[in-house]
């Protein structure tokens, strides 16, 4: 039986700790963008307000996310993630079709039937996957021809502003908003536009809700096998401080239970909580699964006074990443929100040398 060939990525990981990068939505913070900029010409006269539809400036401002990747690239990262963690139809809509609850009406499966078949939102939805990961490939491949160092574009995939396994009626426990068929379906479509832009692998990431993930993992799953692809899989949630997904509240090792059929490339955490309270959570995910872990959480507490809205600067990320890998706990490491490319570059530096996690697997030289 012919071997699988090694994707580059995975020899890397055997070797040292890979870099991910940080945080999108803190670092076009500091870019001072207003609605206007946001909207650009194309939403100019839009009814409802964009300013925390991020995802959007892939097309109003190309040039700023671009800079970003860039910014995130010459810090040390290995992986870049596409700008896409709000990209679904059903995300979209929340920005593009007005609520039915602010006229007495509903959300449910027939209203998300709709946005599902709605024109519009999936050529939005299209363009703005597509359009991320063409960015993102443009400036990985650009930077890895400079320093002769290879980057990898991870489509990231979120969580969706919606769940499949709670209610949002206190009085109907058995009510769901979306079906899992829906949810999926916004998923393939996604992924589908993530690798028609060049994505390397594709990161379902800050998973709150394990069933909204399945929903991902088996979309992905059905356009491996109807497109003839095959690109490694990260998987990442986000946990509460008892170590729970914050919806399904799955413990860490019910969560790589659900997951590790899949066999992603790499399985972690990553949001939510800052570097010191997730140690426990990675250390027991560390100890069971039998894949890389990824770690990139946020820079410690949201704390308003702060430059980047969290209370952590470069340094202290630094030192607590560079504690994880002494432990022998990570592979793959980063920052979610509070990091910018700052926090990534000390992180890197910090890691510079540090073996990584023993992986349980053999990778082929």
């Amino acid at each position: 039986m012919t071997k699988a060939p090694i994707h580059p990525l995975e020899k890397i990981l055997a070797e040292r700790i890979a870099i991910i990068d940080g945080a999108m939505g803190t670092t076009i913070r500091t870019y001072g963008m207003t609605e206007a900029d946001m909207r650009g010409e194309r939403f100019k006269n839009h009814n409802k307000d964009l300013q925390n539809n991020g995802d959007l400036f892939s097309l109003t401002q190309p040039k700023m996310i671009e800079d970003i990747h860039r910014r995130f690239l010459e810090a040390g990262a290995d992986i870049i993630e596409t700008n896409t963690f709000g990209a679904t139809s059903i995300t979209q809509s929340e920005f593009f079709v007005d609520d039915p609850r602010e006229h007495g009406g509903r959300k449910d499966p027939a209203f998300y039937q709709n946005i599902i078949e709605d024109k519009f939102l999936n050529d939005l939805a299209w363009e703005v996957n597509e359009t991320s990961a063409r960015q993102c490939r443009a400036w990985a491949d650009r930077v890895a021809n400079d320093t002769g160092r290879q980057r990898f574009v991870a489509g990231a995939i979120g969580p969706l502003t919606v769940s499949l396994s709670n209610s949002p009626d206190a009085d109907d426990a058995g009510f769901r908003v979306v079906t899992f068929d829906q949810v999926k379906a916004a998923y393939i479509h996604q992924i589908r536009a993530l690798i028609a832009g060049g994505s390397d692998l594709l990161l379902v990431e800050t998973i709150f809700d394990s069933l909204n993930a399945k929903a991902a993992l088996v979309a992905i799953r059905e356009v491996f096998d109807e497109d003839k692809v095959d690109l490694p899989i990260m998987i990442s949630a986000a946990v509460g401080r008892g170590g729970e997904t914050l919806i399904s509240a799955q413990t860490t090792e019910a969560f790589w239970n659900a997951v590790k059929h899949v066999k992603p490339l790499s399985v972690g955490l990553n949001c939510s909580l800052g570097p010191d309270l997730m140690y426990p959570f990675l250390s027991e995910l560390s100890a069971k699964a039998d894949v890389a872990i990824s770690c990139y959480p946020n820079a410690g507490l949201p704390n308003p006074l702060s430059e980047t809205g969290f209370d952590l600067g470069p340094p202290d990320m630094a030192r607590f990443l560079g504690g994880f890998a002494q432990d022998g706990l990570i592979n793959i490491a980063g920052g979610c929100c509070g990091n910018t490319p700052e926090h990534i570059a000390a992180i890197a530096k910090a890691l510079e040398g540090k073996a990584p996690r023993t992986l349980l697997r053999e990778v082929a030289a």
